[in-house]
């Protein structure tokens, strides 16, 4: 097309705020070096962050940090030009590196970039940070819009938190006509969603000529990011499903092993633990950590990150499991021995004239526990549960819906720029923005109940439309900005999608 065209952003901020960091997060992919000290970038890097059908291109810019704007800014101020003087000067990129990085980051911002994102440490208050307010007077002089990014906010602050220390760095700053927007993005614990929200503000900065570009790159980084969901979806839908549609057999003990489990119970007043349940238990638990422990890795690779899932303890309680055994025919026949036996032994001792001294009730018991086998038997198969099973209870399987949820969450908050995935804390509104799984409760209930072995396939497909319309009432409530981001139809991805297995 005679209108595509290239779109720069430049990332400008003091040294060592945490640009390279932030731009391995936008990216998706490690760029650069990472480290605690100052001055780690030395050179203005180029790196492409997506390209539309139509040939745009959007590229970021990474440059050094600014090092001793004071001086620098002292200096600017005696020239006449101080813009030209600044971008002429020839310091020494070792013995003059802190003038020497300014001058590449001013460079890069001036002959590259459309808008300036410039990188504020949030930790850091508009008092304990005076370099902020000298560096946007050079930045002044530049022309090109500024946008104000808070970094290193950390992923347990509100969104009220993050909205007042935003308002606060806005109105310290609000004397700069450069400084269009201010926005709390955090390269550690941003959402993607929140990058759509910074990307439509952004085009709207861009000169009016290349809008439609930017237009067209904001919609093709949307769609990029809706595809990523969608197959997030499934992974979820796959976990759930797997979950939902397991079971475990349940052995039948030997006599002797029931007869001492049975009468220890009656003479401790309590149940005693029954060995076959707790290995059915066992082998449950360890199926779906393996399960979900394959949905975060699956994640972690669809959201362009590195490691692994840890395996995490699953506490079970009894309310958790469902259990359904066949009528013991051993107890029942025992039961029905003694019942059977105290009515027919009582009727043979009558007609013996009472004198067999309770040989009757033996004879009876004998009968009626041979009797009450067979119809414990006969009404086991009528119901096709000849053996026993352990599954999950429904409320364990609506509970694991949250959990994958907070899963999810855990990984798309997660930018690259930090690492290797490691789960963290979860945060309080992450919890609160669960109740949105009270809408779905009937949804759920009912695929929990048709849920079969065997039939995981058309459990998940089942469990997709729920789990999507989930995800999306949580990221709506916790960024109501990006609700039309969120409430929109998911495009179609450009290939087409396999049924994922984890």
């Amino acid at each position: 097309m005679s209108d595509r065209a290239t779109i720069s952003w430049g990332l400008l901020s003091h040294t060592n705020a945490g640009k390279t960091t932030l731009a391995r997060t936008l990216l998706r992919r490690d760029i650069g070096e990472i480290g605690d000290r100052a001055h780690v970038t030395e050179v203005s890097e180029r790196h492409v962050l997506i390209e539309s059908a139509q040939g745009d291109s959007l590229v970021l810019w990474d440059t050094p940090g600014f090092g001793d704007s004071v001086r620098l800014f002292a200096r600017l101020k005696q020239q006449p030009d101080p813009l030209a003087w600044v971008l002429a000067q020839p310091w020494d990129r070792f013995a003059d590196r802190p003038y020497w990085s300014g001058q590449q980051a001013i460079r890069t911002a001036h002959a590259e970039c459309d808008v300036v994102l410039y990188v504020i440490n949030a930790a850091e208050t508009p008092e304990d940070a005076p370099y902020v307010a000298i560096e946007l007077e050079i930045l002044e002089r530049i022309g090109k819009p500024v946008v104000l990014l808070l970094n290193q906010a950390g992923p347990q602050r509100t969104a009220a938190r993050a909205r007042s220390e935003t308002e606060l760095w806005r109105a310290h700053l609000a004397r700069f006509a450069c400084v269009q927007r201010a926005f709390a993005f955090d390269a550690f614990a941003r959402c993607w969603v929140q990058e759509s929200t910074l990307f439509n503000e952004l085009a709207a900065l861009v000169p009016a000529e290349r809008r439609p570009a930017a237009t067209r790159l904001h919609a093709a980084w949307r769609a990029r990011n809706l595809e990523v969901f969608e197959r997030s979806m499934r992974v979820l839908a796959s976990q759930l499903a797997l979950t939902a549609v397991d079971e475990e057999p349940l052995g039948t003990s030997d006599l002797q092993q029931r007869v001492r489990q049975w009468l220890g119970s009656v003479v401790s007043g309590s149940e005693r633990s029954d060995v076959e349940l707790e290995r059915a238990k066992r082998a449950l638990a360890a199926r779906v950590d393996e399960v979900d422990r394959a949905a975060i890795d699956s994640l972690i690779q669809l959201h362009g990150l590195s490691g692994h899932a840890a395996a995490e303890p699953l506490q079970i309680l009894a309310h958790d499991l469902s259990i359904e055994r066949p009528i013991d025919p051993h107890r029942a026949s025992v039961l029905g021995g003694l019942v059977t036996g105290a009515a027919g032994g009582v009727a043979a001792d009558l007609a013996v004239g009472g004198l067999s001294f309770g040989s009757g009730a033996l004879i009876g018991a004998l009968l009626g526990a041979l009797g009450a086998r067979g119809a414990t038997h006969a009404y086991n198969v009528a119901r096709g549960r000849e053996t026993g099973r352990m599954r999950w209870s429904h409320a364990a399987l609506t509970q694991r819906v949250g959990s994958a949820l907070l899963g999810y969450l855990a990984v798309a908050h997660f930018g690259r720029g930090r690492g290797e995935y490691v789960r963290a804390a979860v945060p309080d509104t992450w919890q609160h923005a669960l109740s949105a799984i009270a809408l779905q409760r009937d949804k759920l209930e009912a695929i929990w109940s048709a849920a079969r072995p065997g039939e995981r396939d058309a459990t998940e497909q089942r469990l997709l439309s729920p789990m999507r319309e989930l995800a999306r009432a949580v990221l709506v409530a916790l960024y109501p900005e990006a609700e039309s981001a969120m409430t929109c139809d998911t495009p179609q991805p450009q290939v087409e999608l396999a049924p994922h297995r984890t």
